[in-house]
């Protein structure tokens, strides 16, 4: 496996991490008789291969680098694009909320350079299945390099298609949507969707989350939240401990929801107004 993060030495075949002074990092795959040539000189993967991970190293003029495996936040920052890709904070974040684990089936349209593809893979583990819709060839060949790359390609399936014709799959746990106008398509979701399954999307502009939050209502979608996440990091030293100069701030807006089977009931109309399935406004004008 290429990336296999449950190893205790590094092995020919890899994807290892060195990091040397001022966090540069470089991140290959490690090979016999190869080697990796940078500006503070170089190392043969031969000297590599065999060591516990964490090991201490240095290039042939000297210069430290620690040898690591590669986080999944790593592989995600590092990967080739040609596309904006989801900021791991945003993608932890989307893996917990929608309870994204092995076994599951997930359905994610807009695969773009692949790093949620990625993710969703590493999560189902090796029972569970990912289907990623794309209509560009060219982001699709992308992503499937980048799979490939870290060994997960067995567990996706790519279809290339304009999901405006809906989706193979019904009753899948989960469903990522990444496109510019998610609200076009909610119903087709709903449909590749099992009752009770979980919906995101991530969106940039407070236009495009208004429509979407009227298309989840007009599909029967409900437990709608919208948030955005903020990540600020510290300074780790002990006696002058205060935040880094720089943060992740604003890099979209979450919609979460999930598919309901609602009732025609009066009873329920306080509830569906909780969950977020109608909108008190919507009541007011109603009584007007």
């Amino acid at each position: 496996m290429p990336w296999n993060p449950s190893s205790t030495h590094a092995a020919a075949g890899e994807v290892a991490q060195l990091v040397g002074l001022r966090h540069k990092h470089f991140i290959f795959t490690l090979t016999t008789d190869g080697e990796l040539q940078t500006h503070r000189g170089v190392l043969k993967h031969n000297d590599l291969i065999g060591l516990p991970w964490g090991t201490q190293v240095f290039s042939h003029i000297g210069a430290p680098f620690f040898l690591l495996q590669p986080s999944l936040a790593d592989l995600l920052n590092e990967l080739p694009r040609n596309t904006q890709i989801l900021y791991p904070k945003d993608i932890g974040f989307i893996l917990v909320t929608m309870s994204i684990g092995p076994g599951q089936r997930v359905i994610e349209a807009g695969t773009g350079s692949g790093s949620m593809t990625i993710a969703l893979a590493h999560a189902v583990s090796e029972t569970g299945h990912v289907i990623s819709y794309e209509y560009r060839q060219d982001f699709q060949n992308l992503a499937r390099k980048n799979l490939v790359r870290v060994g997960l390609e067995s567990r996706v399936e790519f279809k290339l298609r304009d999901i405006v014709e809906g989706f193979d799959e019904t009753d899948a746990d989960a469903f990522f949507l990444d496109v510019q106008n998610p609200y076009d398509y909610i119903g087709q979701v709903r449909a590749a969707l099992k009752p009770g399954g979980y919906f995101c999307t991530l969106l940039p502009t407070f236009n495009q989350v208004e429509k979407t939050l009227y298309a989840l209502r007009q599909h029967r979608f409900a437990f709608v939240e919208t948030c955005e996440l903020l990540l600020r990091y510290y300074k780790p030293e002990p006696t002058r401990l205060r935040p880094t100069d720089r943060m992740v701030a604003h890099t979209g807006f979450l919609v979460f929801a999930r598919r309901i089977e609602p009732s025609e009931d009066a009873r329920g109309r306080e509830l569906m107004e909780e969950v977020g399935a109608v909108s008190m406004l919507e009541n007011e004008k109603e009584e007007e």
